[in-house]
């Protein structure tokens, strides 16, 4: 009889992909909020850390040398480098970490890893893709931000185009032409999973 375990709400995870200023962030940080039982997958990133950011909230940031050496230990779920030398990725041991407290993991990650994790975990996994209304809008917020370079968000724009071509091989696709129904369509598709 001891060995019977509710496996319902056991590791179970949410990912959220999206090109950059599509709003995934926004909506995982509400449903955050929102849900007890969702615990955030703290990346690793090897770029810079921007002035906004607290090493261990968003990203944990290490030295390439230290990330590549992560990568040749077998110590991430997935990685990739997105641009030369700017690498991300997610630990296995985050995962672990946050499944053993009882929690479900939510990833805020890039499409490219959002499919990994998703082949990875298969039916244990939701991945949501978070559609930006058009390119243009996109492009408004992320220079509404001014945290990148004209380079920089040109490239970013580039990506995002490509980004949006994968949105058919997610799990779900919620529009974010308005953050609020954004918001109640991901917190809906995420509390069928983790059954609270």
């Amino acid at each position: 009889m001891g060995k019977n375990k509710k496996v319902s709400n056991q590791g179970k995870l949410v990912i959220f992909s999206a090109p950059s200023g599509a709003g995934k962030t926004t909506i995982v940080r509400q449903l955050l909020t929102e849900i007890s039982k969702l615990e955030f997958s703290v990346s690793v990133a090897s770029r810079p850390k921007r002035p906004n950011e607290i090493d261990g909230k968003a990203y944990y940031f290490i030295p390439v040398d230290e990330f590549k050496q992560k990568i040749e230990d077998d110590e991430f779920l997935e990685w990739e480098e997105v641009y030369e030398n700017n690498y991300y990725g997610t630990l296995k041991s985050e995962v672990e970490r946050i499944w053993a407290k009882g929690n479900s993991v939510i990833f805020d990650v890039d499409v490219v890893g959002g499919l990994n994790i998703k082949k990875y975990y298969g039916d244990r996994a939701l991945a949501i893709f978070v559609m930006p209304p058009s390119v243009e809008e996109l492009e408004k917020r992320l220079r509404n931000r001014s945290t990148e370079s004209e380079m920089d968000l040109k490239r970013r724009i580039e990506k995002a185009r490509h980004e949006m071509t994968f949105a058919p091989e997610f799990d779900k696709i919620v529009f974010n032409d308005n953050l609020e129904k954004a918001v109640n369509e991901a917190k809906e598709l995420v509390e069928k999973l983790i059954i609270i």
